[in-house]
């Protein structure tokens, strides 16, 4: 571990998100914005801060429930008298209410919780003893959104926000990344220096730069790259982070060994696993907690939170959550639910919800268990070498031997025992001449 404190700064209201969830817990790739990042920098350091404010109870409790064994350091802003990206850092305690956080570490690295895509990797960089405070900057085409970095050739000035730039401000390319990482003393001398003499009324990070400029200071500017360290303020940002996030999960996938046919078309969450040689076509959904094992997965069709092994999937078929798949040949408009599957086929059009299929067994088109009666589930459990024919309901509970015969267009609601065949339909009737008779026709 390096030894530097890590500040994330997710106290924000985001209300560009125009959404009742938070910015910050808004996902890419199946996992909230802000996990992206604690995952990343927990590489980095065993000191973590959270600072939140809006929804406070609701992130706090999220971020309990997912990161249960870790120790998040978990602060409330005092907005109401300290806002902006300075007033996050302020303690809000007794009379000293300007003073810092109080971290482990002798250096701090701050970032924002919107900031998905970011790299621990990336961050090293600006863990640093040759300065005093190091910062991001990137060079933009068009910087509008970010604050502008003020350069004296390879000097950092200070950092203008853009709602206090005027238009010369305005025009310069060289925007602030919001990432920093300041010594610990820097902070403890300038935040209660801090005033929010600015249009927004509110207590600015980027102000230290200035002040520890004037008493010259070691500013380093670390240029970044844009993709990396892009801030999601909008479902638009949200977007083009999650297409960057989908890139990073495709090419590790592929890296690995697995084939990905049209590899844009996919849609591939964290947490996906991939074990041996493993092929996925075009526009399928493979959610988190899925395991692919030695198996091929055939254009749109989605898993979720599934383990297959040894087989294929679809077209067009869909695993929901908690089915184990091995051997097996599921077809195309299957849906499989709380399943396991073991060396069975189901080729077409069929349902198969809370159930136990044993090796041998071939389900024919149509065949649904029936496992809801609009209050509980139950189970369907079927043994070895079991032919149920199609257009079959099989109505739950119920258990079905090895080696029987169901017969196509049957439904099933008792148990059947080994060597039997079950056959449950009405008497067909035929009646001679009937057609001409309703329609009044003659033959």
């Amino acid at each position: 571990m390096n030894k530097v404190s890590i500040i994330i700064l997710s106290a924000g209201f985001g209300t560009r998100m125009k959404s009742k969830i938070p910015k910050v817990l808004h996902k890419i790739c199946g996992k909230e914005m802000l996990f992206c990042i604690i995952d990343e920098v927990s590489n980095l350091s065993d000191d973590l801060h959270i600072v939140l404010y809006n929804e406070f109870n609701m992130i706090k409790e999220k971020i309990n429930s997912a990161y249960p064994n870790n120790k998040i350091n978990i602060h409330i802003q005092n907005h109401d008298e300290f806002p902006g990206t300075a007033g996050a850092l302020m303690s809000g305690v007794g009379d000293n209410k300007k003073m810092p956080i109080d971290t482990k570490y002798d250096r701090v690295l701050v970032l924002s919780g919107d900031m998905p895509l970011v790299q621990s990797s990336t961050l090293k960089n600006f863990i640093r003893d040759d300065c005093d405070i190091s910062m991001g900057i990137l060079e933009l085409s068009d910087a509008t959104g970010y604050g502008r970095v003020l350069m004296d050739e390879d000097k950092v000035l200070g950092i203008v926000e853009e709602k206090d730039a005027d238009s010369k401000v305005k025009s310069i390319s060289l925007a602030n990344s919001g990432v920093y990482c300041f010594k610990k003393e820097l902070l403890n001398t300038y935040i209660p220096k801090l005033e929010s003499n600015n249009k927004q009324n509110e207590y600015y990070l980027t102000d230290i730069i200035s002040l520890a400029n004037k008493d010259d200071c070691s500013i380093i500017g670390i240029n970044v790259k844009e993709h990396e360290f892009i801030g999601v303020n909008s479902k638009v940002d949200l977007a083009k982070a999650e297409d960057f996030m989908l890139d990073l999960l495709r090419n590790k996938a592929m890296q690995s060994g697995v084939i990905f046919r049209i590899p844009k078309s996919i849609y591939i969450e964290f947490g996906v696993e991939f074990i041996g040689e493993c092929e996925i076509e075009s526009n399928c959904v493979l959610k988190s907690g899925s395991k692919i094992i030695e198996s091929k997965i055939l254009s749109n069709s989605v898993i979720e939170d599934s383990i297959i092994e040894n087989s294929s999937i679809g077209p067009f078929a869909r695993i929901r959550p908690k089915s184990y798949i091995k051997d097996s040949h599921i077809g195309n408009f299957v849906e499989i639910k709380a399943s396991t599957l073991n060396n069975v086929k189901a080729g077409h059009l069929s349902y198969l919800g809370d159930s136990s299929i044993d090796s041998g067994t071939n389900i024919g088109a149509g065949v649904i268990t029936c496992n809801y009666d609009g209050i509980k589930k139950y189970k369907t459990i079927i043994g070895k070498n079991v032919f149920v024919g199609s257009d079959t309901q099989l109505i739950a509970p119920v258990e079905i031997e090895s080696n029987v015969l169901i017969a196509a267009g049957s439904s099933v609601n008792k148990g059947a025992k080994d060597g039997d065949l079950v056959i449950s339909r009405t008497k067909q009737i035929n009646k001679p001449g009937f057609y001409y008779h309703f329609f009044k026709e003659k033959k």
